[in-house]
């Protein structure tokens, strides 16, 4: 038989207890906003989000849709029109993959949203040449070879396009000699400079260079 110093001894201190008990409380307060954040969670996904009507016009051709305003221009041109060839790179408009064509100027798809460009005028990739007739860009950067894993060329495509018409315009960059001057000289410099927000990670920039300058001597682009 169990003697009182024997069921002392087996008896939790007080330090055990309040440790316990501590413990617990905290377990507790934990459990309250983990099952609250849950709950918000899944009500959020119950609910679909507000979308807004937008019509977009792609290589002059009408597309009315329904979207999210959070929703980019280059995701839906991809996942809403199935356009693909703009390509989402960084998604942070640093290497240029996704550059489009809007009302003739180059910008970054991944940094508008869609629903700011209702009735605009909008090319990408595919627009800009058909099988057997290509764009004079396009061609050149099949004869002199330049891209390797094909990633980044629609978006160097048209940024070269829409850097030509800048050219032609009489633009000056940070490399133009005289910004003053009402015909920029098309040197190697100056499409370094002019394309330098389109990268490639293959490195295959001489060749694009020589793509782009040989494309604006043949078709006086």
């Amino acid at each position: 038989m169990a003697t009182d110093d024997d069921r002392s001894s087996l008896a939790p201190s007080r330090r055990a207890v309040l440790e316990a008990g501590g413990a617990t409380t905290l377990l507790f307060a934990a459990g309250i906003p983990v099952q609250a954040q849950q709950t918000s969670v899944l009500r959020a996904a119950a609910v679909p989000a507000p979308t807004t009507a937008v019509r977009l016009s792609v290589n002059g051709r009408d597309y009315p849709l329904q979207l999210d305003a959070r929703t980019t221009l280059l995701d839906a041109l991809r996942e809403h029109l199935r356009l693909t060839g703009s390509k989402k790179g960084c998604d942070h408009g640093q290497c240029g993959a996704c550059t489009v064509l809007v009302n003739g100027r180059r910008i970054n798809a991944c940094l508008t949203l869609a629903v700011m460009h209702d009735g605009d005028e909008i090319g990408t990739v595919e627009g800009l040449g058909a099988e057997g007739s290509l764009h004079p860009i396009q061609a050149a950067f099949v004869t002199r070879d330049a891209f390797q894993c094909g990633y980044c060329t629609p978006g160097q495509i048209c940024s070269a396009v829409g850097m030509l018409r800048e050219v032609a315009a009489g633009w000056p960059s940070h490399a133009t000699a005289d910004v003053a001057t009402e015909r920029v000289a098309l040197s190697d410099e100056e499409i370094r400079e002019r394309m330098s927000g389109n990268i490639c990670r293959c490195s295959a920039y001489p060749q694009i260079v020589a793509a782009i300058r040989d494309a604006a001597g043949g078709t006086g682009l």
